[in-house]
């Protein structure tokens, strides 16, 4: 299969069908908190303000934006908490049935990267629910889409330091797994700056012992994306000198494909017409994705 074009761009301006996941999202918060009618009279009207004078903002601003206002308005620091302790909790208790399979497999690599995938199911930004045991039963048999995981197994061996850009809490646990496969002795592992969805912050990755396995940083922003230009300056000399470049997801797919930046390959699961688009592949498909590849067969 091809790539759409050499320069792969999301388009600034919000696909529709991106409002309407945006509105599900936050009828579900709604009825999540014990709001009064007035408070969610308020929100509603921010959200329509925002969808309309944000016309030309990206996906990932307007989503911070929306985060931003809504915890302001109701006092909530964090409005996944709950959701991202039990998913580590949940990741846990699979990471103590894995492990030893991984190990013991004929291909650990693999086998720990196709876990490391499957955990990117674990996303209350796409999905009011997920079943990741579903997840990994399918991502042992199905065909990667889009597949470029030999030249990763390449490139890490062939890498001085290794930047690993983090997603969603309970994901990070089979990150973890899949870091400890790789025994790389360079890697560093980043966070969002603060709490964004159910994105991973500090306290979620050294509740899973990331940082045994990895040096743990933020990249002091707290957008569901790797902004570089809203990063701090820690985060962007990491970038920057890093040699391999792993990025889970599709937020940070969404922040950062547009560069064509041939040391970043991109681990998600499609979870929507709009990327699925953007990679001409099915939803629900995984992805190992290199832009070396750009207008090449993959």
């Amino acid at each position: 299969m091809k790539t759409k074009t050499a320069d792969i761009k999301l388009n600034r301006i919000v696909d529709e069908r991106c409002k309407s996941c945006f509105h599900k999202t936050y009828e579900r918060l709604l009825n999540k908190f014990q709001l009064s009618q007035l408070q969610k009279t308020e929100f509603s009207e921010y959200f329509s303000r925002l969808i309309v004078e944000g016309s030309n903002m990206s996906n990932l601003e307007i989503q911070r934006k929306l985060q931003l206002k809504f915890c302001l308005l109701f006092g909530v620091d964090d409005l996944y908490m709950d959701e991202k302790k039990c998913s580590n909790l949940i990741a846990l208790d699979l990471y103590k049935h894995w492990q030893s399979k991984v190990i013991q497999s004929e291909n650990p690599f693999y086998m720990a990267l196709r876990l490391a995938i499957a955990g990117n199911i674990m996303d209350y930004g796409a999905n009011h629910s997920f079943n990741i045991y579903e997840a990994i039963e399918r991502v042992f048999h199905a065909d990667f889409a889009i597949d470029h995981s030999s030249l990763l197994k390449q490139r890490i061996k062939a890498a001085k330091s290794i930047l690993y850009l983090g997603d969603n809490a309970g994901e990070i646990v089979f990150d973890k797994l899949f870091l400890e496969i790789l025994m790389h002795p360079n890697v560093t592992y980043a966070v969002k700056g603060s709490p964004i969805i159910n994105d991973v912050t500090l306290s979620d990755a050294f509740e899973v012992g990331l940082d045994k396995v990895a040096d743990v940083i933020s990249n002091g922003y707290n957008a569901p994306s790797t902004i570089l230009e809203k990063s701090s300056q820690e985060f962007k000399d990491h970038f920057n000198a890093a040699d391999l470049i792993i990025s889970k997801g599709q937020g940070n797919l969404e922040g950062l494909i547009s560069l064509n930046d041939k040391r970043i390959f991109f681990l998600l699961m499609v979870k929507c017409d709009v990327i699925a688009e953007l990679l001409w592949v099915p939803v629900n498909s995984f992805v190992v994705y290199n832009s070396q590849f750009i207008n090449t067969k993959i």
